[in-house]
């Protein structure tokens, strides 16, 4: 592991909607976080080198047959462990004392009453209010254990070992609506777990360029860039460490948006000085496309494609042995390649999921362990201007997974002419900047429509905009309906080949923020 990932928090995740929120929040406090399936065995963990283990709650019960185990070996080390709900559970059990399923359980705000205002709980307020989400209960903690706080139905809210070394909640601290919870989490990270808050951008940025210089040596590199935030900020970041050696490659698959391949390249080339090149592939993906109507083929076709390419251009150049693209921690999580066989995987990313299994390329993912804020930090302490910084997330794929079906030239055009007019109005609105990420989805149903005294047999346009700060959830931002209608009358009236427009107004979860 590297200097900056040691000493950090290890999360055990047992299925809870919340763990991905644990990271986040711990992070927040620049502190490293790491996310592990619980069949994890100790001697991996140990290689990690963490300062405290949380285990996260779950849908299960630690009664049930097939209930998640974790490895015994992790609860009886010196590692510092803090159990939330089901890890209260799993610790309570383990240790000798009782949970029971009565049935009847709490869910959503309670308040508890503290009986042990020292480690934990030092400086929580009695009553304080909690977000409880459990069905089981604690009747008997182990023996030497005590009781920290019960809620107001006389349930047992939280208990340590002597010495809180070990120490449980059944409340979920990472929510907003634990009114205390971050003073919880900052007991346990550096009263307890001695964590040293060092994961902050500029540490990051050192250890990755001498990372970087360290494993390329004098070879050079291309850098995968889509025109999005991530792939921008990589190529920033090895033209930082490595400087000429590191050569930035624009691919344009014909699915990028209006523009945009131009706008990219001269804002690297010209504004940040990287070594940029931009190669027209649009034909070849487009050929391969042709006729493909699955979300999930689209993205490896294109993801495979897009190695294919990089291998072609890598071949034409001296000493590239390697590429480095902006793969992020959410895409990992959502393809289910940082778990074992118990995740669930929501859809393949082009950059994990997509890559071919023999390709000759090695890989470089130096964001790989960030979330999407933690990127425009990083953006900002490199100097990259905030227009590049804050722009909305763009997909690999691009338009061809916001464009429902079969991917036609046609159908791009449509799209990028529409998705051109929704985001210049956001940005003549002064909404740009509140929504977290902002597109169009070209949904090929034909409705019947009325324009100008003639009937109208056109496409759907599906209008989405969400806030987030990480993107592993997401709320549907609310656009005045004023704005709304301009924009709907805007599209229709100026785009051939869309006569309706909808606006997507689901969150994540339970939808994705993209379409496919």
């Amino acid at each position: 592991m590297n200097d900056i990932t040691k000493g950090g928090i290890i999360i055990l995740d047992f299925g809870s909607q919340y763990t991905q929120l644990i990271a986040r929040r711990i992070r927040e406090r620049n502190v490293f976080s790491e996310i592990l399936e619980p069949t994890v065995l100790l001697n991996e963990i140990l290689k990690r080198d963490p300062s405290g283990i949380i285990l996260s709650g779950g849908p299960s019960s630690v009664n049930d047959i097939n209930s998640p185990i974790v490895d015994y070996n992790i609860l009886k080390s010196k590692i510092p462990i803090f159990g939330v709900c089901y890890g209260l559970h799993i610790l309570t059990k383990f240790y000798g004392g009782i949970v029971e399923s009565s049935g009847k359980g709490e869910y959503g705000p309670e308040m508890i009453e503290v009986e042990q205002k020292n480690g934990l709980l030092e400086g929580i307020s009695s009553p304080s209010k909690v977000w409880m989400s459990h069905g089981d209960k604690v009747v008997k903690v182990p023996r030497k254990w005590k009781i920290l706080a019960r809620s107001s139905n006389n349930i047992i809210a939280a208990i340590s070992n002597h010495n809180q070394t070990h120490v449980a909640t059944q409340f979920h601290p990472e929510v907003y609506h634990t009114s205390e919870g971050h003073t919880i989490l900052d007991n346990f990270l550096f009263k307890i777990a001695k964590c040293v808050p060092s994961w902050t951008p500029n540490n990051f940025i050192k250890e990755k360029v001498e990372i970087i210089k360290k494993i390329v040596g004098k070879n050079k590199v291309l850098v995968g860039v889509s025109g999005g935030v991530d792939s921008t900020i990589v190529a920033a970041l090895m033209h930082e460490a490595i400087g000429k050696r590191s050569k930035a490659i624009l691919i344009d698959h014909g699915m990028m948006r209006f523009n945009e391949s131009e706008s990219c390249v001269k804002s690297l080339k010209y504004g940040l000085g990287v070594n940029i090149q931009l190669f027209d592939e649009s034909k070849k993906f487009l050929r391969k496309l042709k006729g493909v109507v699955d979300p999930e083929k689209k993205r490896k076709i294109i993801g495979n494609q897009f190695i294919k390419s990089f291998e072609r251009i890598a071949s034409d150049l001296n000493d590239v042995i390697y590429l480095a693209q902006g793969t992020l921690y959410p895409d990992i999580i959502e393809s289910g390649f940082n778990k074992g066989k118990n995740a669930h995987m929501i859809k393949s990313h082009h950059n994990v999921g997509g890559l071919p299994k023999n390709m000759q390329l090695k890989l470089i993912e130096p964001l790989k362990e960030l979330f999407k804020d933690e990127v425009r930090k990083i953006g900002k302490e490199l100097g990259l201007p905030s227009s590049l910084i804050n722009r909305h997330p763009f997909p690999g794929p691009g338009l061809g997974v916001r464009i429902i079906g079969e991917v036609t030239s046609k159908r791009i055009k449509i799209l990028q002419q529409a998705d051109k007019i929704y985001m210049d109005i956001l940005k003549k609105e002064n909404l740009y900047d509140k929504i977290w990420q902002a597109f169009s989805v070209l949904v090929p149903v034909k409705t019947v429509g009325v324009m100008g005294d003639h009937r109208t047999y056109e496409n759907l346009l599906a209008l989405r905009a969400v806030t987030s700060t990480d993107g592993m959830t997401a709320d549907w931002f609310q656009i005045p309906t004023e704005i709304l209608s301009k924009i709907s009358n805007e599209i229709v009236n100026s785009v051939s080949g869309i006569n309706r427009i909808v606006y997507d107004i689901t969150s994540k979860p339970p939808g994705t923020i993209e379409w496919e």
